[in-house]
């Protein structure tokens, strides 16, 4: 066979490769189905602990166990991602519903890891197996092959509440995220009522029944003015709070006390709140605080601050609220996997597509019971009739001589090899037309079921069987019926399963404070030349300038609320504020520039340290390896940016030289074949910024600049070169870009 080539064009390729991977993540991975809330890492790992065994009333499983019969037998992506979906589903303070009864270390609200999956252990919770689970044997939902073709998997489950509200999700694909806040299991059922009432009701009378967000650590949402908006686009911002409440101790003492956490706090963000209230302490932002204790415990939270006497306490809520992450916003995206794409739903769609997926597996569930109920009464009817004549089927059972023939007989007339005490017995067998179930039915029956009574008892449940056909053909073709069946169900599941709100909503206002500037003082920054900076009195720098000096490159008198401008030497400015660099002794070791700014240590040089004061009143001088050099007004400086561009550069250039031109009148070049030129600085013109420069030293191939002196008038400049000292100022003076004098020493 020839071979053909299909030519196409990449982008198109790649441009389909990429949706349909975005898609199978979207779909199959990060966003949840609509109808059972859950994703197909959640949904197989519940189903293989019902196949397991794994229920309510029955022993705890290894979750090693459970982890390795869904990742062999449905979700082959590694076990990790099963093991940390089995964790959340059993975690209460991230759930409003826990979906796996854990037992064991299954981690904290303080961050604290699960213990690894084999020492821990697990069953399905009650609410699990009798409301996401049950009926599956009824064929309420299909079924699909799993990854292999070996075994069967529920393409979803017939959850009976809306449990992508009940627990919400967060999950993020590729392109888009979800973020849907839990809910009260009570008030979504009062909201499916109504709804199930009348659909035309709108989204703000549905707040009357489902009030907001519930989540499992407490806490109040304050902002319940936005909440119609924010459930009607399906999108938008919640404000949270911690709860708050004020004791009083011995001799007049106050404490606020945080019994309930924002849910976006849970984990690590309880330590960094505690790290942040203490930095408000130390920075006399907070200064009535004088103690910090986390007494949270398995009973709850309960975080601690003791405050001095007569300590405003509103004062201090509200600095919290504001400085720390005691008010927090949770970003709500409902996104959901509906029909096979993913969709934004607002609340209302939410439950429309809840209430029709009630409706289709109650549909389904009344469909198989009523044929199953159908066969049922097909069977009673022939186990009747079999009771009347039950002396003609002894005959033709006494007569025959295989099941065949009696199977036969019964379902077709046939009486061929059949022996009758009478041919009245043989024309009334002829007669006979029972159904294959029938016959099956009568030949599996036992001879007690011939005792009066029982054929009494069979009569009753035969008019018991007739009477759930008629419910169930009212069920199925009478939609208020259906909805009664539907509600009835609901009802029951909130008796027994709701619990009380936790949050409280409320509208309060943003918090407002107005801080007070620190007043400025004068400091001097001391930077050592490993990029440490700390910052001392000016004071005390005076009484010890000659330790000072020597221990550090570079040295910046400034005040306390001034800025630093860095320059590096590929041709950046870094600005780091003065106020965040520590202030503290002479022998205090500092912080790394690096942490207070964009500057990188490992691929940066630090040329020139100054105050944007001191750089914006005055000029610089630029100069680089390849020999540019120019002037710059100080001004173009001032910038809000963190990082700037300050000077031009060509590929491959940087820069040796940036320091003050208005303190020095001189430049002295040399190159690295020992070239040496000295000129006036009044020669090199002044240029803007994002200018290259001008040539200022002629420089043979593959010769560079290698460094640059500043020289003063009467002030004499020595270095050492080749080790002999040598005089800068004693160099013949030339011209801007002359080749200069090779000095041999």
């Amino acid at each position: 066979m020839k071979e053909m080539i299909i030519r196409t064009e990449y982008s198109e390729l790649m441009q389909k490769a990429y949706i349909d991977y975005a898609m199978s993540v979207i779909v199959s991975r990060a966003i949840p189905d609509v109808r059972d809330g859950l994703k197909p890492v959640q949904r197989r790992t519940l189903y293989d602990m019902l196949e397991l065994g794994t229920l309510y009333d029955r022993p705890y499983r290894k979750c090693a166990r459970i982890v390795g019969d869904t990742m062999g037998k449905y979700h082959p992506h590694g076990d990790s991602s099963i093991y940390e979906s089995l964790v959340v589903m059993a975690q209460d303070f991230k759930k409003g519903h826990i979906l796996v009864d854990g037992h064991g270390n299954f981690g904290s609200v303080e961050g604290d890891g699960a213990a690894a999956m084999r020492y821990t252990e697990a069953r399905l919770e009650k609410l699990t197996q009798e409301v996401f689970l049950k009926d599956l044997d009824q064929d309420v939902v299909d079924f699909v092959p799993n990854f292999d073709e070996t075994e069967k998997e529920p393409e979803i489950l017939p959850v009976r509440i809306p449990n992508i509200l009940l627990n919400g999700s967060e999950g993020i694909a590729v392109g888009m995220a979800t973020s849907i806040p839990t809910h009260n299991l009570g008030e979504l059922i009062d909201g499916i009522k109504a709804y199930m009432a009348d659909n035309e009701i709108s989204t703000s009378e549905l707040l009357n029944f489902i009030k907001g967000p519930d989540f499992p650590t407490g806490g109040e949402i304050v902002n319940k003015s936005e909440l119609p908006e924010i459930y009607e686009t399906g999108s938008g911002k919640l404000r949270l709070r911690g709860k708050v409440e004020i004791e009083k101790g011995k001799n007049g003492k106050l404490f606020l006390v945080i019994t309930e956490i924002p849910y976006t706090m849970i984990g690590a963000n309880i330590g960094k709140f505690l790290n942040d209230v203490a930095e408000l302490v130390e920075s006399k932002k907070l200064p009535e605080v004088t103690d910090i204790s986390n007494q949270s415990s398995k009973e709850g939270i309960r975080i601690v601050l003791e405050l001095k006497k007569g300590s405003d306490c509103e004062k201090v809520k509200n600095m919290l609220y504001k400085k720390t992450r005691l008010e927090d916003t949770y970003g709500v995206n409902m996104l959901a996997v509906a029909g096979g794409r993913p969709e934004t739903c607002s609340l209302k769609k939410i439950l429309e597509y809840h209430i029709d997926f009630r409706f289709e597996l109650a549909t389904r569930k009344y469909q198989s019971l009523l044929k199953a109920l159908l066969q049922k009464k097909e069977i009673q009817e022939g186990l009747i009739k079999a009771c009347d004549i039950i002396d003609l089927i002894i005959e033709i059972l006494r007569g025959s001589k295989s099941r065949q023939m009696v199977t036969e007989c019964l379902t077709m007339g046939k009486t061929d090899g059949i022996k009758f005490k009478s041919p009245k017995s043989r024309k009334a067998a002829t007669e006979l037309c029972f159904t294959s179930r029938q016959a099956s039915a009568i030949l599996d029956m036992r001879l007690y079921r011939l005792i009066g009574l029982e054929i009494l008892v069979l009569q009753k449940e035969y008019e018991e069987t007739l009477a759930k056909i008629d419910e169930y053909e009212n069920i199925l073709n009478n939609y208020d019926a259906m909805a009664e069946v539907i509600i009835e169900d609901l009802d029951n599941i909130k008796k027994e399963y709701a619990v009380p709100r936790k949050t409280l909503i409320k509208d309060e206002a943003a918090v407002v404070i107005e801080e007070l500037k620190p007043q400025a003082f004068e400091t001097v920054v001391l930077i050592d030349r490993f990029g440490y900076a700390r910052c001392i009195n000016a004071s005390l720098y005076d009484r010890n300038k000659e330790a000072a000096d020597a221990e550090s490159r570079f040295i910046v008198r400034c005040m306390s609320d001034d800025r630093l401008c860095v320059f590096t030497d590929k041709g950046n400015m870094h600005t780091v504020k003065v106020e965040k660099i520590p202030l503290g002794k002479l022998r205090d070791k500092g912080i790394p520039l690096d942490n207070l700014s964009t500057y990188s240590t490992e691929s940066e040089r630090i040329l020139h340290v100054d105050s944007v004061t001191a750089v914006s009143q005055g000029r610089l001088i630029f100069l680089t390896g390849a020999g540019f050099a120019k002037i710059v007004e100080g001004a173009e400086f001032d910038v809000s940016r963190k990082s700037i561009a300050a000077t031009k550069l060509n590929d491959h250039d940087s820069l040796v030289l940036v320091g003050p031109a208005d303190a020095y009148d001189g430049i002295t070049l040399r190159s690295r074949d020992g070239y040496f030129l000295r000129f006036s600085l009044s020669e090199i013109p002044v240029k803007k910024k994002a200018a290259l420069g001008v040539s200022s030293m002629k420089l043979n191939s593959g010769d560079a600049v290698e460094e640059a002196y500043l020289l003063a008038s009467r002030k004499e400049l020595t270095i050492d070169y080749k080790e002999k000292q040598l005089s800068l100022n004693k160099i013949k003076l030339g011209k801007r870009n002359g080749k200069g004098i090779k000095v041999r020493v």
